[in-house]
């Protein structure tokens, strides 16, 4: 009785429609949970980011299983992306935790890189045909060396990303694996990006939980409504054209990580 309780159904009301949404178009709650949380129901952002961060880690270990059985991870990609992201998200969350002594500017911070992570996703999502037609025009094939190095780094920047603002494990990373490795099936590259979201968001919202910088209240309330949310949405979405959404959901990105910014 005491956790029902604790349940907040406006909480649970936004975990349903986020759910939906991830559901029907494939990007990662963090892009539309966190800055929700922030603007509308004014959660400082660091609790927003740290629970919205072990939300993903609880959602993204389902996606895994699934993706991991159909056979659509590639694990020595995930590899490759965890060698960059996991050092440089503990380093951030070092540094996170030093300047979390000064709130106000911890707080700056954080508000500051979800502006800029939520337009850098917009931006992939938008452009990402254009992206990948233009790196495969102009670079041609990268070979094997530095294409293990690219990853590597490309796991870092999103460790350093996810763990400030909890965005950019979705769009940026699929975006980005999608120019290393083009003959890669594209399930395989969404596979491998979620099944890398998981140690990257779970030691990241570790971290957060040890920084003092996660409501779990909060938590169960969008999980019981976002679980529902996200089967209704992904059967849904066979049936909304991309060409719709994709517009869309960009310009909301690009308007909320603007507000945020300036």
């Amino acid at each position: 009785m005491q956790f029902l309780a604790s349940i907040n159904p406006l909480y649970s009301l936004s975990g349903f429609v986020i759910g939906i949404l991830v559901g029907l178009t494939g990007v990662g709650g963090g892009s539309l949970m966190t800055p929700l949380l922030v603007l509308l129901f004014g959660i400082h952002p660091a609790t927003a980011v740290g629970t919205d961060l072990l939300y993903a880690a609880a959602t993204k270990t389902v996606g895994t299983a699934v993706h991991g059985a159909s056979g659509t991870v590639d694990w020595k990609i995930v590899g490759k992306l965890a060698a960059g992201s996991v050092p440089a998200t503990i380093l951030t969350l070092m540094v996170l935790a030093h300047v979390g002594k000064q709130v106000g500017v911890a707080s700056h911070l954080i508000t500051f890189v979800l502006g800029i992570a939520l337009l850098l996703t917009a931006a992939a999502i938008l452009f990402r045909n254009m992206l990948l037609e233009f790196f495969k025009r102009r670079f041609g094939p990268i070979n094997v060396r530095r294409t293990m190095g690219f990853t590597i780094l490309l796991g870092a920047v999103l460790g350093v990303l996810v763990s400030l603002s909890s965005v950019g494990a979705g769009a940026i990373g699929v975006t980005v694996l999608l120019i290393l490795y083009p003959d890669l099936p594209a399930g395989k590259v969404v596979g491998s990006d979620i099944a890398h979201a998981v140690p990257l968001t779970l030691i990241a919202g570790l971290g957060h939980w040890m920084i003092g910088s996660v409501d779990f209240h909060l938590l169960a309330s969008l999980l019981i409504g976002s679980i529902p949310g996200i089967i209704i949405g992904s059967l849904v979405a066979s049936r909304v054209p991309d060409r719709v959404l994709r517009p869309i959901l960009a310009s909301t990105l690009a308007f909320v990580g603007g507000k945020l910014v300036f």
